[in-house]
This record gives C-alpha cells, structure tokens and sequence, in this order.
C-alpha cells in the first residue's frame, strides 16, 4: 500500500492555536492514526503473519483488533452502541483503510464537541444496556490501540 491513495494520517496536522477538551481528545485521535498509518505502512505478508513464540496475536489479529477498538471510538463518537464488526474476508489493505478513517471521522466530531458528558461508550449484551463514561474512551480504547501499534511496529 502506498500512501498515494489518500489515507488520513499521512501526517499530522499543525497543533491549534488554543486548548480545549475537544481539541485535545481529537488530538490524541490524531497520534493515534498517525502511529498506526506508520506502523502498518508497507508491512509484507510475512509481517503480518509474524506471532511471538508465545500465545500470542499474529501482527493481523492485533491489527484486527485495532479496527475493533476504532469500531468502538467511532460508536462512542456517533452516540451509538458498540457493534463488533467481523473481519472475516476482508484483506489487510481494506481493514487499514477502514481502521484509518473510523479514526478520521471520530476525530473531526469530537474536535467538535462542547461537553463530553454527552458521550459514552455503551455495550448492549443479554439484551441489557451497558454504558461507561467518556473518561473510559481515553484510558481504554484510545491508550489500547496506541500500545498495538506499538507492538505492530516493534
């Protein structure tokens, strides 16, 4: 994959002039697509194939699991349950590009949101709602994703 086709997070964009939550959060969004476009950028089959010794995920099952949690990021933005979404014959292209612009647009709307009190990440199992607060999204899904792409490019 080359970065000809127009992926976000090619590059980060200039900081803003002025703090502010909203600022911030879409900020660390940003990072976020930053590290995964470089790690994942270029990687061979072979790359995607490699697991440690251990039992640990193959780099494409932690790739896999970032675009779940990018899933989740964007559910939070769009105010809407998390759904998890099967990767199941889709090629490691589709799932980056997929992974990349679920963290483009959950950026752009939180870079414009007022109060985050609106927002949470909500589950629905056993037919019963489970909702955390927006503190959650920035030490679970956000942090979790940063820390594979870090393992992804190590």
């Amino acid at each position: 994959m080359n970065s000809q086709e127009n992926l976000p997070f090619y590059e980060i964009s200039n900081y803003p002039e002025s703090y502010s939550e909203a600022e911030i959060v879409g900020r660390m969004i940003d990072g976020l697509g930053f590290r995964y476009y470089w790690a994942t950028e270029g990687l061979t089959e072979e790359d995607l194939n490699f697991r440690l010794p251990n039992d640990s995920r193959s780099s494409i099952e932690t790739i896999g699991h970032i675009y779940d949690l990018s899933n989740m990021i964007l559910n939070t933005a769009l105010n809407t349950p998390v759904e998890k979404k099967s990767i199941e014959g889709m090629e490691f292209k589709e799932i980056r590009k997929k992974t990349l612009f679920n963290l483009k647009e959950a950026s752009d709307i939180f870079k414009k949101t007022k109060n985050f009190d609106d927002y949470s990440i909500v589950f629905i199992r056993n037919s019963k709602k489970v909702e955390y607060p927006f503190w959650n999204q920035l030490n679970g899904p956000i942090e979790d994703a940063v820390w594979h792409c870090g393992q992804i490019a190590a």
